[in-house]
């Protein structure tokens, strides 16, 4: 995983142009370009939660534009706790699409797309594996940005539920865009998350984009922390 992040980092010195999401738990109506890599990258993160204290490195989301309006994502999370040990978290593998162009591809009205992921098992942790399905909505405007996500879910612990997250941005065209995401997760006859994340995204220059955010929510009702930093860029 050391490898991937050095790797990644490296990449990023002839990046194109960024478009994917950091630092959110939800996406956006929109997939890379046919032929190009997105790549989310968190070097160095930090949560607290009934665990203890973790460092999340790297986070890494790889979006793969295979053909027009489609993408393949791969993503997951490595976390080292502070008392010794680690385990990988979050894998998911997904296809993305969207079957409305609207603003976020210079169109008129909103942008539309879905996206289907499988869950599988983690290292050291998240036994079972699960399925999601959201449909996705975004729409730009002079005053922000908001994007929409909702869909059933197949928990790793064989449970039906259902997830629902939204993001409101700033001024595309601001030098530093504050950001905000509430995302809801709930397993029916399990346990459900509430979380709420306020942040900051920078973009540098045409091809590379910084972000930093906080995130506090409550899972399976204990409190879970984190401060997310990361970068996102192209490569083709």
């Amino acid at each position: 995983m050391r490898k991937l992040a050095v790797l990644a980092l490296t990449l990023s010195l002839w990046s194109s142009a960024a478009h994917a999401y950091r630092p959110f738990d939800s996406t956006d109506a929109a997939v890379a370009d046919k032929g190009v890599w997105e790549v989310e990258l968190q070097p160095l993160g930090w949560r607290h939660n009934g665990d203890g204290t973790q460092w999340v490195s790297p986070a890494v989301i790889l979006n793969y534009g295979f053909a027009e309006n489609w993408e393949a994502v791969l993503e997951g999370r490595n976390n080292i706790f502070a008392r010794g040990g680690a385990e990988f978290t979050d894998a998911a593998a997904s296809l993305k699409t969207v079957f409305r162009e609207g603003s976020l591809q210079h169109k008129e009205g909103p942008s539309l797309g879905s996206e289907f992921s499988v869950l599988p098992p983690g290292i050291g942790a998240e036994d079972g594996a699960g399925l999601e399905w959201t449909l996705l909505a975004s729409d730009r405007k002079d005053w922000g940005t908001w994007h929409i996500n909702i869909g059933p879910q197949l928990t790793r612990d064989g449970k039906g539920g259902m997830v629902m997250g939204g993001i409101l941005e700033g001024p595309a065209d601001w030098r530093v865009r504050p950001v905000a995401e509430l995302r809801y997760e709930k397993a029916f006859g399990g346990d459900e998350l509430f979380a709420q994340l306020i942040g900051l995204i920078i973009p540098v220059r045409e091809g590379l984009a910084f972000d930093i955010a906080y995130r506090h929510a409550r899972e399976a009702r204990r409190p879970d922390e984190q401060v997310r930093a990361g970068v996102t860029f192209d490569v083709q």
